[in-house]
């Protein structure tokens, strides 16, 4: 009895230092989130107006739920092994679901963001909340981590230190060389709509 309590009182320890390693990990992880300097600006991509082009132009009509699904289509495919880590979701704004690696401890991360259509219709989502499991760390911190550890094309540009996400729609690299640019993205109705440009080119006009 006395070395079956002594074997306990041991492993007890063993889990015990264990988690106390575990959350000191994650201390200093999240301590280097908060006190390394943030990057300097992003230059964003140099707007194109899809209007310039000669060609026809349609208007397409989605919704949350048909955007959700190309757009967690094309999350997938961008991220390979990593594409059961994040997902979007469009409620009354975008979030980004996901979680953070730390030593092979997964911490959930979630960030809203609220989008803004641009003149020439691209898009910036503008941070609104970001968390980290039960923790609220700055969000400069939490976006340059995103930044250093997911891929991203060239027309999607993290900006940690202007807190938002800029989508250059108009340049996403599409096989038909249609042009896109949003027209209306009102979340909170369920009214999203976009322009879609077919160069004459394309037609062999």
């Amino acid at each position: 009895m006395g070395n079956q309590h002594q074997r306990k009182k041991h492993n007890w320890k063993i889990f015990f230092l264990s988690l106390l390693g575990i959350n000191v990990t994650i201390f200093i992880v999240l301590l280097l989130l908060i006190f390394l300097p943030t990057s300097k600006t992003e230059e964003l991509p140099e707007k194109e107006y899809i209007e310039e082009d000669a060609g026809a132009e349609f208007t397409v009509h989605s919704s949350k739920q048909n955007l959700s699904e190309l757009v967690n289509g094309y999350v997938d495919k961008l991220l390979k092994d990593k594409s059961d880590m994040y997902s979007v979701q469009l409620e009354d704004d975008v979030q980004l679901i996901g979680s953070i690696e730390v030593f092979e401890t997964d911490i959930p991360v979630s960030i809203r963001l609220e989008p803004i259509v641009q003149e020439n219709g691209d898009l910036i989502l503008k941070q609104k909340e970001i968390s980290l499991g039960l923790l609220h760390l700055p969000n400069k911190k939490i976006l340059e981590y995103l930044k250093s550890n997911i891929p991203t094309p060239e027309w999607v540009v993290i900006n940690p230190k202007e807190e938002n996400i800029y989508v250059a729609i108009t340049q996403m690299e599409i096989k038909s060389n249609f042009k896109v640019r949003v027209q209306q993205f009102d979340l909170e109705n369920d009214r999203i709509s976009f322009r879609i440009k077919v160069p004459n080119k394309t037609l062999g006009l």
